[in-house]
């Protein structure tokens, strides 16, 4: 018999390790481009912003809108989906923060 995943399970498939955090952290000030994320989330690697950025589309928590203008560029923003993940975020923070008053952010 196959297990359901529990609730936390299939958050926590989503929200997969540091970067994908980050980058919604990131994306929560408003739309940004790859270079930005790139340099914000710097050591990040191309590849794994690449990767990271496509999982969260494909997931529906990142919208992505390409202008075909010279240069071509492509922007990143966050959709109702991921909008709803802000109050887990403020969850991690106030908490972060109760365990150690220096932190920031």
């Amino acid at each position: 018999m196959l297990n359901k995943k529990c609730a936390l399970e299939y958050t926590l498939d989503i929200l997969e390790g540091k970067w994908t955090i980050l980058i919604l952290r990131d994306l929560a000030s408003g739309v940004k481009r790859f270079g930005e994320l790139r340099h914000s989330l710097y050591p990040i690697s191309p590849k794994t912003l690449t990767d990271r950025l496509r999982m969260l589309e494909e997931q529906r928590i990142i919208m992505r809108t390409i202008y075909s203008e010279v240069p071509l560029h492509v922007e990143y923003e966050l959709t109702a989906r991921g909008r709803s993940l802000e109050p887990i975020f403020e969850a991690m923070k106030i908490w972060a923060r109760s365990q150690d008053a220096s932190l920031k952010g």
